[in-house]
């Protein structure tokens, strides 16, 4: 009598802890699809990322813009450096994740993940950074989620708008302000190359003055925008879009002009860059084939306060990570 009393007490458990789990998963997916869904279209208004700069005393700087707004360039940017195949997958890239997990297997310091624009996107907007299974796990299921309900143009204007650009800096529009002292509605091919080549260390990395890999990653960059250009890898994000040209606030007229590779910008400096300072050695002078720093007047960086410079940029390889 006692046996069996012990058995239905455990199959009673056992029921209880099914119903528990099966109600705490019906939850879980009903409140993630509201999010998403809420977020289709309404700017999230922060994020974990931003909860743990406010906690650690710090002031956010962000300044949301719309997809149509932000440069052409700056896109064509982000999917060079981050994803050239993303108007082609549906989330994940998986010769992207079988190389990682190639280089992975033969060991080293660092941990390549093989993510997309689309997981980034779901890892800022809902997630937490680092890594984990358990996170990379959620981070599946909220990309399958923002693939199917929001669309490549509204994931890329998500990313744009909450990516990390610098300490406490979120967005390319607020990395332009903070950088180069004007918005992200009209940049140099070179200031969005440089822009994306800081996305993967935003803490450690300049977008002005930059040297090292910094440097050769952000030329690489904006070599390969043309390529995105040409074959049309950004066609996703603006189709059923007006053409810039129609746009009044992104006008030819307005666009910065371009110095010519291996020149001299049009018009000097004026003292120091602002955004200098985030280099270790702001005065080196650029390699051979280096594109020339955008020509910039003095103007009073929208950084850290001097007590919370970044750190000084340690000599750079080209095994640093991207975003996990």
């Amino acid at each position: 009598m006692a046996r069996m009393s012990a058995r239905r007490g455990k199959t009673g458990l056992l029921r209880r802890t099914l119903k528990w789990t099966v109600r705490a998963g019906l939850l879980f997916i009903i409140v993630s699809l509201l999010w998403v869904l809420l977020y289709r279209s309404v700017p999230p208004p922060i994020t974990f990322t931003q909860m743990g700069d406010l906690l650690q005393g710090r002031s956010i700087d962000r300044d949301w813009m719309s997809v149509e707004r932000i440069d052409r360039d700056m896109v064509r940017a982000a999917i060079a450096a981050e994803d050239s195949k993303f108007c082609s997958h549906r989330g994940f890239d998986q010769d992207a994740i079988a190389e990682a997990m190639r280089r992975n297997a033969r060991g080293g310091k660092v941990i390549r993940g093989g993510s997309t624009i689309s997981q980034q996107t779901a890892k800022n907007a809902f997630l937490w950074q680092g890594g984990g299974y358990f996170r990379k796990g959620l981070e599946a299921w909220f990309t399958l989620l923002i693939e199917n309900f929001w669309g490549k143009r509204r994931i890329m204007e998500v990313y744009l708008n909450i990516a990390e650009t610098g300490i406490a800096t979120y967005g390319v529009n607020a990395g332009a302000q903070r950088y180069f002292g004007h918005d992200a509605a009209t940049m140099s091919r070179t200031e969005a190359a440089r822009i994306a080549a800081v996305l993967p260390l935003p803490k450690k990395r300049g977008a002005v003055a930059p040297r090292g890999f910094t440097r050769r990653y952000g030329n690489s960059i904006a070599a390969r925008i043309g390529v995105v250009a040409r074959d049309g890898l950004d066609a996703c994000v603006y189709r059923g879009a007006p053409p810039p040209e129609a746009e009044p606030d992104r006008a030819p007229e307005k666009k910065p002009s371009r110095a010519p590779r291996n020149e001299a910008p049009p018009v000097p400096l004026i003292e120091t860059l602002p955004g200098a300072d985030y280099e270790e050695t702001p005065t080196a002078q650029p390699g051979p084939g280096a594109a020339p720093a955008p020509s910039v007047e003095r103007s009073t960086p929208a950084g850290p306060p001097a007590s919370e410079a970044e750190p000084a940029i340690e000599p750079e390889s080209a095994d640093q990570p991207h975003n996990l």
